[in-house]
């Protein structure tokens, strides 16, 4: 009788898209348990050096907002700057300011790198009292190389940029990351396309200084019917417009260039007044 045996090797994964799967075992609170336990593409010595960018914070503490289920916003930011690459034996964020003499030997434009457009954005969404009174449903971020990752709307992301790196870094890596004390992601890299978890009662708004379409924004949003959901979708790329099929309505909110914060700010300001949320 011949005894069978297994043979070596590991079978050859299929290449798709990496995300988050909620059926997975989630990370664990502690990050220097979970760096053990969850399996990296780079070496135990850039799994130490991503460590101590990440050590930085202890996590992420959580936000308490008002809930409502009156109908809300949902803001999308795309073509973030955010990849991150291996320099030296470390993986970093990278940005036009620490990074420039690594992409233009890689034959990159370091002005296209601007993860801070992405950081002041998100701030500027999770500070307004939009949020805060329990109006915004969700918040979704999609990079230049196609990740989407979502961020609770009663998360506090970090507000110097070096920690906000730490915390890219760590989800780009991981695919997700959780509250401080809790099991709950409060950041996750999920499954593309957004549209699929948008409602269906909705309006989805893109903005654009160069849309032909001029609009006072708080004269629009007042024109909106009370009970529908609104989407906005904001760029946070230094140069060029969004372009994506899903976007129903493009506006121009300015006869001058708009920064995506200075945009946003402006949005969520029209949606308070209609609101009446002082």
């Amino acid at each position: 009788m011949v005894r069978a045996y297994k043979v070596k090797g590991e079978k050859r994964k299929k290449k798709g898209e990496n995300y988050d799967k909620e059926e997975e075992i989630e990370v664990p609170l502690e990050e220097e348990e979970s760096t053990k336990r969850v399996k990296t593409e780079h070496s135990e010595a850039d799994t130490e050096a991503a460590e101590r960018v990440v050590d930085l914070l202890s996590g992420i503490p959580v936000v308490a907002t008002d809930q409502t289920n009156k109908p809300g916003v949902i803001f999308i930011i795309e073509r973030a700057s955010l990849e991150i690459a291996k320099i030296g034996k470390t993986y970093q964020l990278l940005n036009s300011d620490e990074h420039s003499n690594f992409l233009k030997k890689n034959g990159r434009n370091p002005s296209d790198y601007r993860p801070d457009i992405a950081h002041q954005a998100m701030l500027s969404i999770l500070d307004s009292r939009v949020n805060k009174a329990g109006r915004l449903k969700a918040l979704y971020v999609r990079t230049e190389k196609g990740v989407l990752f979502e961020v609770k709307p009663h998360v506090r992301i970090p507000r110097t940029f070096k920690r906000f790196s730490g915390i890219m870094l760590q989800l780009l890596q991981k695919l997700s990351i959780t509250a401080v004390g809790k099991r709950e992601k409060l950041l996750r890299v999920i499954k593309n396309p957004v549209t699929q978890y948008l409602p269906i009662d909705c309006r989805k708004i893109g903005f654009s200084h160069s849309s032909e379409k001029l609009v006072d924004i708080q004269d629009y949003v007042n024109g909106v019917n009370n009970d529908m959901n609104l989407v906005f979708v904001v760029g946070a790329m230094a140069h060029g417009k969004i372009d994506k099929d899903y976007v129903e309505d493009y506006l121009s909110i300015s006869d001058y260039p708009l920064s995506a914060a200075y945009c946003i700010s402006m949005i969520t300001n029209a949606m308070e007044r209609k609101w009446n949320i002082l």
